[in-house]
């Protein structure tokens, strides 16, 4: 069967905010992340409600496993069957968990069983859903949209933590976590038929097997490459790449020095200078705020010059300005530094995603967006307990400095290797 060119694809061109065909697919992602969020927070209500809080932690963290080890091998899943069917099957096996797991809260009290079966499918379908993801929106517009692409898609992700969390305790207190299950399992339906009215673009002839036009009777069609050949493929492409292998590593170093000290670190600051929950939550809105500007900013613009020396220029005093949060003599201070962080943080990681996608070869996307969530979502997590038990040794002081060095040394990293460092999104 005859495919499509990227070139002579019909997906529909123009900017990406004004392409109903984008719009649909941001609808689709939308609804499917408040309905994430609302699931974590039915998640975390029902297993504290049903089990010890040791009990909970467990079920709150068993999703991370699965996800961890599997996450290289959906990328390899994202690439031989299409992004856009991964993300299909993935949404419609979330929302089947959920819906079913609604329903036995329902009717009964099964315990924490259902829960933590729910989790290992959640953390087992973000493995595939996560590199497919990824890969999609490289197949939904050309490449000149994909920055703006980028800003649309940090724009749905702050829309559903605003709108998320909220709608979750709002169906908790009103009906339970049996109601918040069935409202976050019906927003993930929603996603389905919008990402079936989504159009892509085929891969070029070169990266499509296709069949001989001759098959003699007495043979047989060779047999394909292995997920695990696959797999090696990919990783050896990364490793080659003079853009992808340094950009990666820069990702990595930024996500490893930042996810520690946002996500516990904040916490133990808040207590350290009595700033309380209240304090906490302006400093995560400062910092949510800074993110969702910088999305708008490249939803509007589309685009930004010297990408690599602008990816360079945010991550450096970015990381400057994390190291300084703990050193803020008081809220305001913590709250506009806060903000400063998230602006950088937001377009360095936008510019990150879609230099990924316009530098990577479209039948590898799948599988350089798994090493690249592998690195944010894998291994930045066990960032986690090592700050917080640094911060209960040394103080906040050294392990946000700490900290801010290594995000540093992403920037540096983009400095050092000239290919990166001169790296342009496509006009």
């Amino acid at each position: 069967m005859a495919t499509t060119l990227l070139g002579k694809s019909p997906v529909t061109g123009g900017p990406a905010h004004r392409d109903g065909n984008v719009l649909r697919w941001v609808g689709a992602y939308t609804a499917s992340m408040v309905g994430d969020q609302m699931y974590y927070i039915a998640l975390s209500w029902a297993a504290v409600s049903t089990g010890t809080p040791a009990q909970a932690g467990l079920v709150m963290t068993a999703s991370a496993v699965p996800r961890a080890l599997l996450m290289l091998g959906g990328g390899v899943i994202a690439d031989r069957f299409g992004p856009r069917r991964v993300v299909i099957g993935s949404d419609i096996v979330r929302c089947a968990a959920v819906l079913a797991v609604a329903a036995l809260l329902f009717l009964t009290e099964p315990g924490l069983w259902p829960l933590a079966a729910l989790a290992l499918v959640f953390g087992t379908v973000d493995a595939v859903f996560l590199p497919a993801v990824g890969a999609l929106p490289a197949r939904l517009t050309s490449r000149d949209q994909l920055a703006r692409v980028q800003g649309m898609r940090g724009l749905a992700v702050r829309v559903a933590g605003v709108v998320g969390a909220p709608l979750g305790g709002l169906c908790v207190a009103l009906g339970g976590a049996a109601t918040a299950f069935a409202v976050a399992g019906l927003l993930t339906a929603v996603s389905v038929p919008l990402l079936i009215g989504v159009r892509v673009r085929d891969l070029p002839p070169d990266d499509t097997v296709t069949a001989p036009a001759v098959t003699a009777p007495a043979r047989t069609a060779p047999a394909g490459p292995t997920a695990r050949a696959e797999l090696r493929d990919g990783l050896r492409y990364i490793r080659r790449h003079r853009v992808l292998a340094p950009l990666v590593l820069a990702i990595a170093l930024a996500d490893l020095g930042f996810v520690g000290p946002l996500n516990v670190g904040l916490t133990l600051l808040a207590d350290e200078r009595d700033w309380g929950a209240t304090g906490m939550g302006w400093i995560l809105a400062g910092f949510g705020t800074g993110a969702g500007l910088a999305s708008l900013l490249l939803t509007v613009r589309g685009r930004l010059p010297h990408a690599g020396y602008v990816m360079a220029g945010t991550i450096l005093p970015g990381a400057a300005a994390l190291g300084y949060l703990a050193q803020a003599p008081g809220v305001l201070v913590a709250v506009g530094t806060a903000l400063l962080v998230g602006l950088l943080a937001g377009l360095s990681g936008a510019l990150c995603g879609a230099l990924l996608q316009t530098t990577s070869e479209p039948a590898y996307l799948g599988r350089v967006t798994s090493v690249a969530s592998m690195v944010a979502l894998g291994l930045a997590p066990l960032s986690m307990p090592v700050a917080a038990a640094a911060i209960g040794a040394w103080g906040t002081g050294p392990v946000f400095a700490a900290s801010a060095a290594v995000c540093g040394l992403g920037g540096i990293v983009v400095l050092c290797f000239g290919e990166l460092r001169r790296a342009e999104l496509p006009r």
